[in-house]
């Protein structure tokens, strides 16, 4: 096969693929943008539907909201509370998340002063829970976030066919140059490959990424091609007549099993048999929430694995790396900020894109009308 039949293969791959899947992609994109700040709006919006909370000298324990939190809703048996975040300022809350079995989520707001309950709300049914559904399953369960995931894969496709069609291989100035006062067919192109090279690293991380997030498949293909065992399951030995140990008692234990660690959040068991998982985060990590964790036995409280994030094996940190590059969280602000734009590449790459096709279709009929 010659160069030249090669590259039409990889032009109309491109073409087809970016024709097939664009709205989606501009859609993913475009919620993608909104999200990026999630954290920060929502911190805002919880402010102003629950109220500011003054700091105190003293904060109640996490096993106080923990009881808190199971006697308001002890009578609702088919609420099970699967989370607590700690709070991350000294005017946050803590937030308990409750599942129930139809899947839906509600948030319980708790003042880390007084222990008053602010507040709940049911974690889809707002502005922010409504975008993450539409960008990671365009609103449509399970089938919608596999639809998702296929398109992902489709975008790393895209990314790597428009590299290599990039013309700023044959001349590195061609492929940044945009001629505004050429004909509006070759301004239209040269925006769709520049913006298409600015973004293309981005792009592929976030498509490679959300693929992955979409099925279950990946995971153990990346701890095979790094080489790295997959950790063990922590299993907890249910102790009959005994109840679990106390949260406080627990939470003493994860700390010393991990010197210097913050706890940001703490997972409860949904079985017998499963561990209790402490998430911390150490003084050397720039993720938000933290890659560290502490699994003990729930009745005993033995210490049943420790991820320490600054010591873990390279499928550990491959798959740990995905959440700063699907939200651009790896650079601080700057990239966060550059994140935004890079959500609104699909938009202006379909928008481009439709029109170079439209072209071409139009010559082309043109030729066949003659």
């Amino acid at each position: 096969m010659n160069r030249k039949k090669l590259r039409d293969i990889v032009f109309y791959l491109h073409q087809y693929i970016g024709l097939f899947v664009g709205l989606v992609l501009v859609i993913v994109g475009l919620t993608g943008s909104l999200l990026v700040f999630e954290q920060d709006f929502d911190h805002l919006m919880i402010t102003q539907q629950y109220g500011i909370i003054t700091p105190q000298q003293v904060q109640l324990s996490p096993e106080f909201v923990l009881n808190t939190i199971e006697a308001k809703y002890a009578a609702q048996g088919d609420m099970h509370l699967f989370r607590i975040y700690l709070p991350d300022t000294s005017s946050s809350p803590y937030v308990g998340q409750l599942s129930s079995p139809d899947e839906e989520r509600t948030e319980v707001f708790i003042n880390p002063y007084t222990g008053a309950i602010m507040g709940e709300r049911i974690t889809y049914k707002t502005l922010i829970g409504m975008l993450l559904k539409l960008h990671y399953s365009l609103m449509a369960g399970d089938t919608g976030t596999m639809f998702v995931g296929i398109t992902a894969f489709l975008m790393c496709m895209l990314t790597i066919t428009g590299l290599i069609l990039w013309p700023g291989w044959r001349k590195l100035i061609a492929g940044f140059k945009i001629k505004l006062d050429a004909h509006p067919k070759r301004v239209n192109f040269d925006i769709h490959k520049v913006a298409g090279i600015i973004a293309v690293v981005f792009l592929f991380f976030t498509g490679f990424t959300g693929f992955c997030w979409s099925f279950s498949f990946p995971e153990p293909i990346i701890y095979a091609v790094t080489f790295t065992p997959k950790p063990s399951e922590p299993v907890s030995k249910p102790i009959p007549g005994k109840s679990t140990l106390g949260l406080t008692e627990q939470l003493k234990i994860a700390h010393a099993a991990l010197p210097g660690a913050v706890t940001k959040s703490i997972y409860f068991p949904d079985k017998p048999e499963d561990a209790l998982q402490i998430r911390m985060k150490l003084p050397q990590e720039n993720v938000e929430y933290g890659n560290s964790n502490v699994y003990l036995d729930q009745y005993s409280g033995k210490v049943l694995r420790v991820d320490n994030a600054l010591k873990m094996r390279l499928g550990d940190r491959v798959l740990n790396s995905f959440v700063p590059l699907h939200y651009g969280t790896f650079g601080g602000l700057p990239t966060r900020i550059l994140y935004v734009f890079v959500g609104l590449a699909p938009l202006i790459l379909f928008i481009t894109g439709s029109v170079m096709w439209w072209y071409r279709y139009r010559a082309k009929t043109v030729v066949s009308d003659v």
